[in-house]
């Protein structure tokens, strides 16, 4: 038994090392076989072509109405009423406050008083002039008795007549007590409140027509050369979508010092939307349009801030993926102007730009 125990022994023993030796000849094998190489990937190219691209910049401009009231009012007292609130269209004329005008009414019932008897002289001493013009031409009186009538209907009718314009004058002041809108428009804020004493000085509201808006754009002194009536200007809003599309109509003839800049207005369409007074937005001046390469949105990748692009470079009848550092302008559409890093023959890869790198081997496809 112990015989037979040895012989199965070396028989596994050989068996491991036949195995052995077959896995070392395999691994050998494997050694001396060349790595395929990798295969080209299909992408989509399109080639860079010259389009009209605007040479433009953009400013932070102000919406403006050609017709804006603050009001104030002309005379002093306590608000009584207030007839509109922030955000009401008012028409020209309309009511807007009330200021407590008991003691100018007052005024003008007793200047009224006063015209009505300076009126009773003047009536009385016109009567005594024809009276006495009649007995003097009948020889009845004298000369100084008829030239002291006429100075008395002088003096009352003078009298009378200066009376009648002060009242007038004080019914025109009782006007002002009642703040009505200059025009048709839209009030602003009112921060006042019924029973507030109000000075001449006093901000009651202001009212804005937004029918009339222009843009108020200024322009750095450096464009100074280049500015010009006429030049195209988009209002845009915060997701660069235009609002309206309009040209510069006014050039200010000074430089403003505090900016150092120019302004520049151009009017806003009537019935453009989304625009008041007073508001913030952004204005595209287009310069000039110049023929420049452009390359599709989905073609740019960024890194680090910088954009960059795929081409798909030729050497040797093959073609590799190429990235390319570009500097873009504004998007125009589904399209970005490339100011420098391509040339207008260049094959911009627009597919499979997540799998591509420096260099792979790329087999372009229209």
């Amino acid at each position: 038994m112990s015989e037979i125990a040895s012989l199965k022994f070396k028989f596994v023993l050989s068996l491991t090392a036949v195995a052995a030796m077959g896995l070392t000849l395999s691994g050998c094998k494997h050694e001396t076989v060349a790595a395929a190489p990798p295969q080209a990937m299909p992408v989509k190219v399109s080639p860079v072509t010259l389009s009209p691209v605007p040479i433009s910049d953009t400013y932070v401009s102000t919406i403006k109405g050609r017709r804006s009231a603050t009001m104030q009012p002309q005379v002093e007292g306590n608000l009584t009423r207030i007839f509109v609130k922030s955000g009401d269209v008012v028409k020209a004329g309309q009511p807007l406050m009330q200021i407590d005008p008991l003691k100018q009414s007052a005024t003008v019932q007793s200047q009224m008083g006063t015209q009505a008897q300076k009126k009773a002289l003047f009536d009385y001493d016109k009567i005594q002039l024809d009276r006495q013009k009649k007995l003097f031409e009948a020889g009845v009186v004298s000369r100084d008795a008829y030239d002291q009538a006429i100075q008395a209907f002088e003096n009352s009718k003078a009298d009378y007549e200066a009376n009648a314009a002060l009242t007038a004058t004080q019914q025109q002041q009782l006007e002002y007590f009642l703040i009505r809108a200059p025009f048709a428009g839209v009030v602003g804020d009112v921060p006042v409140h019924v029973g507030d004493y109000v000075s001449t000085t006093t901000v009651l509201t202001t009212v804005d027509d937004n029918v009339e808006l222009e843009a108020y754009i200024y322009i750095p002194t450096e464009r100074a050369a280049e500015v010009r009536t006429g030049l195209p200007v988009e209002i845009i809003d915060t997701d660069g979508n235009t609002l309206v599309k309009s040209t510069v109509n006014f050039l200010s003839p000074q430089v403003d010092n505090g900016l150092q800049s120019i302004l520049a207005k151009a009017p806003i369409p009537r019935g453009a939307k989304g625009l008041r007074t007073e508001q913030l937005v952004k204005a595209r001046v287009t310069w000039n349009t110049n023929p420049s390469p452009v390359v599709p949105v989905l073609a740019v990748t960024r890194v680090g801030g910088q954009s960059f692009v795929f081409v798909a470079a030729q050497k040797d009848g093959k073609y590799a993926a190429r990235q390319i550092p570009v500097t873009l302008g504004e998007p125009i559409g589904n399209n970005y102007p490339v100011l420098k890093g391509l040339n207008p023959d260049d094959k911009v890869i627009v597919s499979g730009l997540q799998f591509l790198q420096d260099g792979a081997p790329v087999q372009p496809m229209s």
